[in-house]
């Protein structure tokens, strides 16, 4: 199946035609109505090099709030009040964060300056949000994503602490729950955010879960 390319018009071709890898189409920008369509069709970015690629991976990777999982040792963590949590208080310094942060297996990162850019213009308009866990006053952990509806499409993390990036995700996951979000997407597998409850389901599932949550 041929990889479609994208130019000035605002548009994406069905998630079915995604590559094996979910690769979908390359090109265009990250305009917020570009990625505000790509994320309510189940689509996200990455980059390589210069260009943007589009993918909507099939399993998808996904937490369904109420799937949550706090082991005992994160449990204690919460109840010795190590850290303190807050929403949209340092949306820079975390996506800044998490552009910097290195990643095992990974050459680089892909949230460059226009990445940094476009999401940082998102959470002006109120659709890219932060939780931000403190130590002592100092940022010490956090994650970011897009607020659609009933969905919480999550970006990246990062922890300079141990523990911190998971205090920040369940303590996001909790106040979500209260609001009434269903579906958290984690978009790719990471053990990490499967020790806290994710799971694969396959696209088409996660596309009517999505199309609900959204209406």
């Amino acid at each position: 199946m041929a990889l479609h390319a994208l130019n000035e018009s605002i548009w994406f071709p069905p998630v079915e035609d995604a590559l094996p890898d979910g690769l979908l189409a390359m090109g265009g920008d990250l305009s917020t109505e570009r990625l505000l369509l790509a994320y309510r069709n189940g689509i996200f970015p990455w980059y390589d090099g210069n260009i943007p690629l589009w993918w909507c991976p099939n399993p998808r990777f996904v937490l369904i709030p109420d799937d949550l999982r706090v082991s005992k040792s994160m449990q204690s963590v919460i109840r010795k009040q190590k850290f303190d949590f807050t929403i949209n208080k340092a949306f820079p310094e975390v996506i800044r964060h998490c552009k910097q942060t290195f990643r095992e297996g990974q050459d680089g990162t892909w949230i460059n300056d226009e990445v940094e850019l476009a999401y940082t213009r998102l959470h002006e308009l109120g659709y890219a949000h932060s939780a931000e866990a403190w130590e002592d006053g100092q940022l010490v952990g956090g994650l970011y994503g897009i607020r659609l509806g009933k969905v919480f499409f999550g970006e990246s993390m990062f922890s300079k602490t141990s523990n911190a990036s998971k205090f920040a995700f369940i303590s996001y996951v909790e106040h979500l729950k209260k609001e009434g979000i269903l579906l958290i997407d984690c978009q790719i597998y990471t053990e990490h955010l499967e020790s806290l409850g994710g799971r694969m389901i396959m696209r088409e599932q996660f596309i009517q879960l999505l199309q609900h949550a959204l209406d």
